[in-house]
């Protein structure tokens, strides 16, 4: 077995879920184990591990913070039922990578926490507090379905921005594509579209299903059904993604007609002019339908990035390096998006056969992981 699946076979049993996928949110037990195996990988490669008051762990080769760091990594937790590639195969690499490096080069492994937004529903949350985009004290408030707020969760409250990060020279992230634009192992990133989540509270008229005429209900879930069938056709016509991947319902009776319905549209575009002109749509017809169906919607706007376009110089140099690898765009988010901001700032991808992600079908052959991790060393020893 390779060195890169000795390693891997020890994180992979992590959080395995029953009915498939992993069940890796962030700061719970299968997240906190994960966590507990990075600083064993510290350790072993006499690595100094610290935290920021955010949940961000990082594993230092030389004086924490010291200027002319290059930052690496990923993150651990998961969607529900997501694959096992998709935050750890960045952290892995990071580790493996820096064991082909010379001892005196200044390089930093970073595990993020919240970066899938699936507990506490903001994602890159970690990265997003230690960049200063969002408030500790809105971190702190933020409530997982079970009402346990970040800070609860974290056992402190977050500290929030740090201005060391300016310390760092490059940040360059390792992850898996999550799409089919990539045919060789090894690519570079370009840019993050644009994207956000809204929420949307759909109101109405809880109810009998078996005694309320249908001329008589105010029944929000057809409200939502609408508006789930607008935001596909809208973002088909504009070449865009739009998604409603996640609802709530109240009462949640099969019996009984809903007096709330509560769902959360995913956008994506490649541009902010064709994001925004989506979103609007969207919300303008489905305000439009609840006026006809004598129900109410409310949207809430709990994460909107826009668009990132990394550092082109670095990207090119960083092609030219890995022999000609291709740069392409994502419409997935990442940390090294938010990082992006202060940092000049990369990301290597590696070849997802299918093209499958957020998914138990994600995978990655370990022959690519492989060449994922030399590509990321080469990087790191050219940057550092």
């Amino acid at each position: 077995m390779s060195e890169f699946g000795k390693v891997w076979a020890e994180i992979a049993p992590v959080g395995r879920a029953a009915g498939g996928g992993y069940l890796r949110y962030a700061l719970t037990a299968p997240e906190l184990t994960l966590r507990d195996w990075f600083r064993g990988q510290a350790a072993q490669r006499d690595m100094t591990v610290t935290e920021d008051g955010n949940g961000n762990l990082f594993a230092w080769r030389a004086e924490p913070w010291a200027p002319g760091t290059v930052l690496t990594g990923s993150h651990f937790d998961s969607v529900p039922h997501g694959g096992g590639y998709d935050g750890p195969l960045g952290i892995v690499s990071a580790f493996l990578a820096v064991d082909e490096l010379p001892r005196d080069r200044k390089v930093v492994v970073a595990a993020f926490a919240e970066e899938e937004g699936g507990r506490f529903g903001v994602p890159c949350l970690g990265s997003r507090l230690l960049t200063g985009v969002i408030a500790p004290e809105k971190a702190a408030a933020l409530r997982d379905r079970d009402g346990v707020t970040f800070a609860e969760a974290l056992g402190y409250n977050p500290a929030g921005a740090d201005s060391r990060i300016r310390n760092l020279s490059a940040v360059v992230e390792l992850h898996i594509e999550q799409g089919r634009a990539l045919t060789v192992p090894v690519g570079v990133a370009s840019a993050i579209w644009p994207h956000g989540r809204w929420r949307m509270d759909f109101s109405g008229v809880g109810d009998h299903a078996g005694t309320t005429l249908m001329a008589d209900r105010r029944d929000p879930m057809q409200t939502f059904a609408f508006t789930v069938l607008v935001a596909d056709r809208e973002a088909r016509l504009a070449g865009a993604h739009a998604t409603m991947g996640r609802v709530q319902v109240e009462p949640n009776a099969t019996n009984a007609i809903p007096s709330l319905v509560r769902g959360w549209l995913d956008a994506r575009a490649a541009d902010t002019g064709t994001l925004d002109r989506l979103v609007g749509s969207v919300v303008r017809e489905a305000t439009e339908r609840a006026s006809r169906d004598g129900t109410g919607v409310e949207v809430t706007a709990e994460s909107v990035t826009g668009e990132v376009a990394f550092d082109n110089a670095l990207a090119v140099r960083l092609s030219d390096l890995l022999g000609g690898a291709p740069i392409l765009p994502t419409g997935a988010g990442h940390d090294a998006g938010v990082l992006s901001a202060h940092v000049p700032t990369a990301m290597l991808f590696v070849r997802n056969p299918t093209g499958v992600s957020h998914s138990p079908a994600e995978h990655a052959s370990d022959a690519d992981c492989e060449a994922g991790v030399e590509a990321l060393a080469r990087v790191l020893e050219a940057l550092t």
